[in-house]
């Protein structure tokens, strides 16, 4: 049975909340006090309780907006770029991912295993249509595999030392496998 949407106002409290406490976690960690989060979005403890009664669920809420938020770029470069360019940039885009919300996917921790897995898939499912656009275009080699591809990039995100270290391995991936 599918949840009935909610109010106005509520869903604009929800809104709120979920941006404020994205904020926090990404200036103060994922132990940012709930407190804070409700003051930040300017609505009371209760509302905010109400929406998400334990911190896993305003995690799990703000790691799920950010997956969504990923994969929806996706085509935002599909109607604005070439394919294999598209793919290069949504790789940069998951690999910042991957760097600044890693903290927040790991605090995840109630029903953690089917969430995550629908985040993975979401992600997979995502740089497996841009990679199969790229493909046809003949921008990339055919052989690519998107889960070696998307490994790759992880790879980089979590040993690079900084930023510049990043986008130069991410750029001799992209050139030694044409993306």
């Amino acid at each position: 049975m599918k949840p009935r949407p909610l109010r106005a106002d509520a869903q604009r409290n929800r809104d709120l909340l979920l941006a404020a406490a994205a904020q926090l976690f990404a200036e103060r960690g994922t132990e940012a006090p709930l407190d804070d989060v409700a003051r930040r979005a300017g609505v009371g403890n209760a509302t905010m309780y109400r929406h998400f009664p334990t911190r896993s669920d305003l995690l799990a809420a703000v790691y799920a907006d950010e997956v969504a938020q990923l994969c929806a770029s996706a085509e935002t470069l599909r109607t604005t770029e070439p394919p294999a360019q598209a793919l290069r940039h949504w790789l940069r885009l998951f690999m910042d991912h991957i760097t600044t919300k890693r903290d927040l996917a790991l605090a995840v921790t109630d029903d953690s295993a089917t969430q995550h897995a629908d985040w993975h898939r979401a992600m997979l499912d995502t740089a497996s249509n841009l990679l199969e656009e790229a493909k046809r275009a003949g921008d990339v080699h055919a052989d690519l595999d998107v889960r070696d591809l998307l490994t790759l990039v992880k790879g980089i995100a979590l040993a690079a030392t900084d930023r510049s270290q990043a986008e130069r391995l991410l750029s001799l991936v992209s050139r030694c496998h044409g993306v």
